[in-house]
């Protein structure tokens, strides 16, 4: 309603959340947005600035990456102006008519798992939200809000829908246990609902059915979040909050654990945007490998004793999330070195989990192929020592003997020749950001073509290994800052 309140509220939040403050515009987690001159008080003026300073501002809230999480804001940001990522606003000042729709619709737009917005009221603008809708059309006012009612009947629905899926299973201790019990709660209740998901999965034939049948938790788990933002001020909702953010939790390890896909940060602080008590939040970023008891997330602990261990586990089901986990990350970490091997390994992990999810093969004929695959990743470490190649020409190796063709027509000893001669000269020839300009593309790829011909390289395979080698080349040299030339 004031400025002076602005200035006020913003010391009373900063004093509980001193983090939160920064003196620095593009910094900290609040902000207020006002405008000012220069014989206003002295401890207005860090608040007050320029239309820059605004319009800088504005940008970082419509980032839903960026720190800024909460502004304060004085006859600004009404009109003109638009956040989908905004999803709560606080009223505390008299508001009518067309000025009141526009504060609404600040934070009424749908963006990715925001259903809507929230309008937390302070001052009572009930009747005065009805009188405004009254100027709108019958369609329009069936557009605007929710009623309570409506929203809190859908929530039920969807948590027995996700409570279902755990019948049969306690997962009590998950939301009241000790900090361990949640652990363990955690470990039990991910493991049940993998072994749901396999089970579900056997009971349909098609392989688009399978895979909607493994995705059905998270899409349930999803579909009650909305729901529960939705209703999230209900008494109802408080009730199950609990019990949502241990639903949340359990999809995000199982989401974290995806061989191909990724998380999100938004998907990651999921369950702690719903406000739940921080014995779920902390529950939530849980290391599925610690849940699974595999201690080192390093590859390097794929001794034969270690995978030895990971068939004696428990949590079968877990175990297997757990080593999914472990083998991808190794995978995608020498894909930044060694492109080919690296495709390789990851066909092979993608066609082992198609070939699960089809119910092909059991759970633990499954490990026992992922047990093998960590064999071979752990192998391939000392082939580059077993043929005299650097770490760089074994991947250039592989990239030209990708084709069966090339290695029967010219044998290993030729391309391991080759595969050294690419590493110097396009060590050489390798300019700032060469794989972002065509023309430096274009000479690197004349250098390869010379280089394949002048050791008698099959002119029918060229244009293919040619290929592969740039695309290994712009992996092994995006780091390399040498003189323009």
């Amino acid at each position: 309603m004031s400025r002076r309140i602005c200035v006020d509220l913003y010391k009373q939040i900063v004093a509980l959340r001193p983090e939160w403050h920064s003196d620095d515009d593009d910094k900290g987690a609040i902000k207020i947005v006002m405008t000012g001159s220069a014989s206003d008080p002295l401890e207005w003026q860090p608040h007050i600035g320029n239309r820059k300073r605004r319009d800088d501002l504005a940008k970082r809230a419509r980032n839903p990456d960026d720190p800024l999480k909460l502004v304060i804001v004085r006859d600004m940001w009404l009109t003109g102006f638009d956040a989908p990522c905004m999803h709560t606003m606080y009223i505390d000042k008299p508001m009518r008519g067309h000025g009141l729709m526009q504060a609404i619709a600040r934070v009424n737009r749908v963006f990715k798992d925001k259903p809507g917005g929230l309008i937390v009221d302070y001052i009572g603008i009930a009747q005065n939200l009805k009188n405004a809708l009254g100027q709108y059309t019958k369609s329009d006012q069936e557009k605007t809000g929710i009623d309570e009612a409506d929203a809190v009947a859908v929530l039920i629905e969807k948590y027995e829908i996700v409570r279902s899926m755990f019948h049969g299973h306690d997962y009590s201790l998950g939301i009241s246990g000790q900090p361990q019990q949640r652990l363990v709660a955690l470990a039990d209740a991910i493991d049940w609902i993998l072994k749901w998901q396999e089970q579900e999965a056997a009971k349909v034939a098609g392989m688009d059915d399978k895979k909607k049948a493994h995705r059905r938790f998270s899409d349930a788990v999803l579909e009650l979040s909305k729901a529960y933002a939705l209703a999230s001020a209900s008494d109802q909702a408080r009730a199950i909050r609990d019990e949502v953010g241990f639903f949340q939790a359990v999809r995000a390890a199982l989401v974290k654990t995806t061989a191909t896909g990724k998380m999100s940060d938004r998907a990651k602080s999921f369950a702690v945007e719903q406000l739940l008590n921080q014995a779920v939040a902390s529950a939530e970023i849980v290391d599925i490998l610690k849940a699974a008891g595999i201690q080192s997330p390093d590859i390097s602990i794929l001794s034969d004793e270690f995978l030895a261990d990971i068939q004696k586990l428990e949590k079968k089901n877990l175990a297997l999330e757990a080593l999914k986990k472990l083998l991808n990350g190794e995978i995608r970490s020498r894909s930044r070195s060694n492109v080919v091997e690296a495709r390789s390994f990851s066909q092979r992990l993608e066609e082992a989990v198609s070939r699960y999810h089809a119910n092909a093969i059991s759970t633990v004929e499954m490990i026992q192929e992922l047990i093998a695959l960590a064999k071979d990743i752990k192998a391939s470490a000392a082939r580059g020592e077993e043929q005299g190649l650097s770490p760089e020409e074994l991947a250039f190796y592989d990239a030209l003997a990708e084709n069966e063709s090339a290695v029967e027509a010219m044998g290993s000893e030729q391309l391991r020749v080759i595969a050294h001669e690419l590493v110097e000269q396009m060590r050489g020839s390798a300019t700032v950001d060469w794989q972002h300009k065509a023309t430096a593309r274009a000479r690197m790829r004349v250098l390869v073509k010379r280089i394949l011909k002048k050791y008698g390289y099959p002119p029918d395979l060229e244009q293919e290994a040619v290929q592969t080698v740039l695309a290994q080349a712009e992996t092994l040299l995006r780091e390399v800052m040498v003189p323009a030339k």
